[in-house]
């Protein structure tokens, strides 16, 4: 009976101190949750950018056994050189976002019901994480197997994707607490909006057959995709046109008509970033797909994913029923 009693009341005390520390959690969307969205996702784009470098610099097998970094060692070693430092570095990132995501969750407990949108985003960011780290670990241990190797890429391309969302709707600009005063956009800007997007998600998923068949496998005795590297470049580029073609239709549109600012400064955005990936991918082919170049390309990768999403966002957000002229 004492033991029950004793059991009971640290029970209780445990009670006592979790409903403490959540009624110190906030219950606005405060800036410091606006500001760890925006961590999340320039965290996101930093890991494809280091993704990247991994690659490009041989160092995928780095650390050659997953999830130590040798079989003895968590971390990589003095022995293991420059190659082991940037792979675990790379492994390093993964956590530093989960650790970001599970503050965000915690600090949006109280938010759950009110903003089922924040808590639900920011619980998919975080709940992915793991399973971005496992499929990481697959890649090594399958020796680097492009198809395994463009599914860790398309994982992060995609939580890309969910962070400007989360973004978006933390500082207000979508969602349930989106403007409603302003007029929706056009049937017409909106229409084009998803083809932009759509165009962009389809590029960055045809550009890792492009990847899968080049030169930069991340390290020297990986496979390769069995794959025409010319056809599959020309078969990459055919979203990329779309994609230009639309942004700048939106641009005109916008700039002409458009009275909401957000989404004509987001087709914009959308139009000078295509202009900018576009002109490195052209760049690196013609010169060799040279390292630099390749590094730069991962970060527009990254920067196309938040803009088209961004734009595809802003355009379908909720409104008054009269469209802008």
């Amino acid at each position: 009976m004492e033991l029950k009693g004793v059991t009971e009341v640290s029970q209780s005390s445990t009670v006592t101190a979790l409903r403490n520390f959540t009624q110190k959690l906030p219950s606005t969307v405060t800036p410091a949750i606006k500001r760890l969205s925006v961590a999340s996702l320039i965290g996101q784009g930093i890991l494809i950018v280091s993704g990247g470098v991994v690659r490009v610099t041989g160092s995928g097998l780095g650390c050659p056994t997953w999830p130590k970094c040798t079989a003895d060692s968590l971390t990589n070693t003095a022995e293991m050189g420059i190659h082991g430092l940037i792979e675990f570095v790379n492994r390093t990132l993964t956590f530093a976002l989960a650790a970001v995501g599970l503050v965000l969750l915690i600090m949006l407990w109280n938010l759950r019901k009110e903003r089922k949108d924040l808590f639900w985003l920011a619980f998919g960011l975080l709940a992915v994480i793991p399973a971005q780290a496992i499929i990481g670990g697959v890649t090594v241990l399958t020796g680097l197997n492009p198809y395994v190797v463009s599914l860790h890429f398309l994982v992060s391309a995609a939580l890309v994707v969910v962070s400007m969302l989360l973004v978006n709707r933390c500082y207000g600009r979508t969602g349930v607490t989106g403007p409603t005063t302003i007029a929706r956009a056009r049937p017409l800007v909106r229409q084009l909006s998803v083809i932009a997007a759509i165009a962009s998600y389809l590029a960055v998923i045809l550009g890792t057959l492009v990847t899968g068949s080049g030169p930069h496998s991340g390290d020297s005795t990986s496979p390769r995709m069995e794959l025409n590297g010319y056809f599959v470049t020309r078969l990459h580029a055919v979203p990329v046109y779309v994609l230009v073609a639309t942004a700048l239709v939106l641009v005109i549109l916008l700039w002409r008509n458009g009275k909401d600012s957000v989404v004509r400064n987001a087709a914009l955005l959308l139009f000078v970033s295509v202009l900018f990936q576009g002109f490195i991918g052209y760049w690196q082919y013609f010169t060799g797909i040279p390292i630099l170049l390749v590094i730069v390309h991962m970060l527009g990768a990254s920067l196309m994913l938040s803009v088209a999403t961004n734009m595809v966002d802003v355009a379908l957000r909720r409104g008054k029923n009269s469209v802008a002229a």
